[in-house]
Formats: structure tokens, C-alpha cells, sequence
């Protein structure tokens, strides 16, 4: 078997194998620095990225250094912990094994598990190809070519109607993602792109935002989600809400009223559509799942006790946006970085002490520190249990609260320069194209 239990490198002691260098995953790995343990960190990418700045990245605001870092550097300053880069394909939880892309066996006595989500487009999984999410780096470089091409062919488009098409950007579902990256495309149309371009006015781009909904910003409080509505009218953005999308193709999508399913549908042209509409667990939750007799729920979340744990397997742990764990009021809590953070060290701490033979019963409790999302250029809301924010006072919260996230010091220090510099010129310097030029897309047919 090759398993890296057999390394020279680490002594004979328990094992504890995290899946995932999220937030939970390496909160947790770093908090087991000191325990006597070997700590083997497995992720199939080699960094730790900051989700909630993707879409800045998208947008050409920030370059992906900037929110991202290797793993590696992470935790290179912990003599008893290791990463592996893996894609791991199945679990045997009886001889507590894990199976690994490349047919290797990885041996384990604890077992924390924080693969985190992906998108979910509610079964038409044909719809990703033309829909990007966003939730890797890949993905928020690819929008960022495909917002930026469309600005380059509508340039040098004779069409009307294309030219159209081109400079519209549909962003399906309007919570804090959907809110982030129609604002901010808004803001790079009218702002950053003014004056760049010969044959168009950028400020004509049209950037719709679709919404099941009858607000934007669901999980917030109904006057934070009016002001954002107001702000992101404000910035151009044209918000559909109460319509869900029924069809999707490239250059096109329809739309239907949630309230009337019998109405006709409306058809969109669009070069760039965009999805933020929804989330699933990763596909490992359904794994463990069948392997440990574990309930998932609707969207593939493993269901865990109230220390984190599988239900018969105290070694095994899920934390993150993987994790169904029930709050106070019987709710899952929300797949948050502060959730996946404040799991992370829970289990650590919980690890270390029954690595020391204190198998001390103890529950983990979530400290809810509110809410936010930015829409644009001093335009924010915050929530923070009974307390609301909105405008400039939340935008700052946002910035500098986001600003401390970052897992290193250096990024810190490259986006809060990036900031200001954006702030200043209003330019956004990380607008680069990359990759060979795809051929002209031709205009999609007109509907009969």
C-alpha cells in the first residue's frame, strides 16, 4: 500500500487526515500545529483560496495571487504536518482508509472532511457550459476573459443587434454573489471602461440581474435588501425579480414569472451569462455518506452531531459548507467562511484534547458575526444580529473585516494597496485577457 503513514519523515503516532484547504480545512490543520500528531493536509488544488473575493478576480479588480496561497507556505512551519496533492475517490471507513486518484491508499485514525460546494444549477447541469459559477480561480478568470472579450467584440461588431447582445451580462440569482458581481460589473461598464473603447460607449452595457425572489439579498433584513435594490438601480443594474430561469443556451436564456407558470417565456439575448443562483455539497458528502450510513440532506450536506462527528463514527469529522449542522433554531447554519473558521478550530481544539487522553464531552456553539455585502463604491450593508448597516460605514466594515480573512500577511498588504490604487483612479489593473483568442462567435439565430 502507498500511504504516506509509512514516511520516515513523521514518527509513530495517531493520524489525522483533513480533506479540504478551505477555511475549515486549514483552521483546523494549523490548530493541530503542536498536538501529537501527524497531520496530513489532501487537497486536489495546491492553494488556499479566498472565496468571497472571487469576484473581484472576475472582474479584473484583484489578480488571483491576491487571494490565494499555496498551502504548501501555510503550514510549513509545522514539523508534524504534511500536504498531499490528491483527489481522493471513496472512503473505507472499517479499515479507516481513503482512496486516492491515482490508486493509492491513504490510512487515517481521525478523519476531518471539509470539501466544501460547489454550484448547483437544480438539475440542468448542461446549463454550466454556458452559465459559469463561481467558485474556483478557474472560473473567475474565465468570466474575466468572457466579460472582456464581449467588450472587444462589440468593438469591432457591425451588427446592431449583436453589438447588443454582447454588452449584455446576465447574473442568475441575487444573493451576496449575484449582488457583488452585478454592482461591480455595473461599475467597471460606466467607470473603469469610459473612454477606452472608440467604436462603443461602454456605459451602454446592459447587466440584468434575475431573482427568484421578491427581493434581492434574501437571508438579510428586508430594509438592507431595499437599499440594495435602491443602490444597484442606482448603478444601472436592471433587476428582474420574481422570474427564474427556464432555458439556457449560448447567447441566449428565458425567463418565466415565478408566480404564473402558464405565462410565455421572455427570451434574453445575452453574451455572458453568469450563475450565483445556488449551491450543492461536494461530491465526497454522498461518499461518505453511503460509507458511514451518515443522512445528507436536500443539497448533499452530511448531517453531524453537535460535536461535528458522524453518527457512529467519532473519528470522522465533516465541518464547512459540507457539514448540515443544526443551529439554535434548527436551521443548518449558512455556508459562511466564519461558520467553516469557527469549525475548524472547534475541532482542533476537541482533536487535541483527546490526543492528550482527555476524551472530554463538549458541543460546538456558533458565534454569529452577522452579514455583509458590498454592491459597490461605498455602497455595502452589514447585519449584525440586531444591529444594521448600510452605506459607507458598512463598505468600510466590509473592507477591513475581508482585509483580516486573508490567510497571509502579504496579501493583506498587495490587496489593501490594490484597493486604494482602484479606489484613487478608479481603474482596475488586473483586466487582462489571457490564452489564445477564441474564433468570432457568430450571431445566435433569430427566434421564430
Amino acid at each position: 500500500m502507498n500511504d504516506a503513514r509509512n514516511s520516515s519523515a513523521f514518527p509513530a503516532s495517531p493520524r489525522v487526515v483533513v480533506l479540504g484547504g478551505g477555511f475549515g480545512g486549514l483552521l483546523t490543520a494549523r490548530g493541530l500545529a503542536k498536538a501529537k500528531a501527524r497531520v496530513t493536509l489532501i487537497d486536489r488544488r495546491n492553494h488556499h483560496l479566498f472565496q468571497p473575493l472571487l469576484y473581484q478576480v472576475a472582474t479584473g479588480g484583484l489578480s488571483p495571487a491576491n487571494i490565494a496561497a499555496p498551502l504548501r507556505s501555510l503550514v510549513k512551519g509545522q514539523a508534524n504536518t504534511e500536504v498531499l496533492l490528491h483527489e481522493i475517490a471513496g472512503v473505507d471507513v472499517k479499515r479507516k482508509v481513503l482512496f486516492a486518484d491515482d490508486g493509492s491508499e491513504i490510512g487515517y485514525d481521525y478523519l476531518v472532511v471539509s470539501t466544501g460546494a460547489g454550484q448547483s444549477y437544480f438539475g440542468n447541469n448542461q446549463w454550466a457550459a454556458t452559465a459559469p459559477g463561481l467558485k474556483s480561480l478557474e472560473d473567475a478568470t474565465r468570466i474575466r476573459r468572457d466579460v472582456l472579450l464581449a467588450y472587444e467584440e462589440a468593438e469591432l461588431e457591425k451588427d446592431p443587434a449583436r453589438r447588443k447582445a454582447l454588452l449584455t451580462f446576465v447574473v442568475v440569482g441575487a444573493g451576496p454573489t449575484g449582488v457583488e458581481l452585478a454592482g461591480t460589473l455595473a461599475e467597471v461598464a460606466r467607470r473603469t471602461l469610459a473612454g477606452e473603447f472608440r467604436s462603443i460607449d461602454p456605459a451602454s452595457a446592459r447587466v440584468v440581474l434575475v431573482e427568484g425572489a421578491d427581493r434581492v439579498l434574501p437571508p438579510f433584513a428586508p430594509q438592507l435588501s431595499e437599499y440594495a435594490l435602491r443602490a444597484l438601480t442606482k448603478l444601472g443594474v436592471e433587476v428582474r425579480l420574481g422570474w427564474k430561469v427556464t432555458h439556457i443556451e449560448p447567447g441566449r436564456l428565458e425567463l418565466q414569472p415565478v408566480a404564473n407558470k402558464d405565462a410565455p417565456v421572455e427570451k434574453l439575448e445575452a453574451a455572458n451569462i453568469l450563475w450565483a443562483a445556488g449551491v450543492e455539497a461536494s461530491r465526497f458528502g454522498r461518499e461518505l455518506a453511503t460509507a458511514t450510513g451518515a443522512e445528507v440532506d436536500r443539497v448533499g450536506r452530511v448531517k453531524v452531531g453537535a460535536d461535528c462527528s458522524v453518527a457512529g463514527h467519532p473519528e470522522i469529522f465533516v465541518i464547512g459548507d459540507l457539514a448540515h449542522f443544526a443551529g439554535a433554531d434548527g436551521k443548518p447554519l449558512p455556508g459562511l467562511a466564519p461558520v467553516a473558521m469557527q469549525q475548524g478550530r472547534f475541532v482542533a481544539k476537541l482533536l487535541r484534547r483527546r490526543l492528550a487522553g482527555r476524551d472530554e464531552k463538549t458541543e460546538f456553539s456558533y458565534l454569529d458575526k452577522g452579514s455583509m455585502a458590498v454592491i459597490g463604491r461605498r455602497m455595502a450593508v452589514a447585519q449584525m444580529k440586531s444591529l444594521r448597516f448600510r452605506g459607507g460605514i458598512a463598505w468600510l466594515a466590509w473592507l477591513f473585516i475581508h482585509l483580516m480573512y486573508l490567510a497571509e500577511f502579504q496579501n493583506r498588504v498587495l490587496v489593501l494597496f490594490q484597493w486604494a490604487w482602484n479606489y484613487v483612479t478608479r481603474n482596475r489593473s488586473a483586466r487582462l485577457i489571457t490564452g489564445d483568442l477564441p474564433p468570432r462567435a457568430e450571431a445566435p439565430a433569430k427566434p421564430s
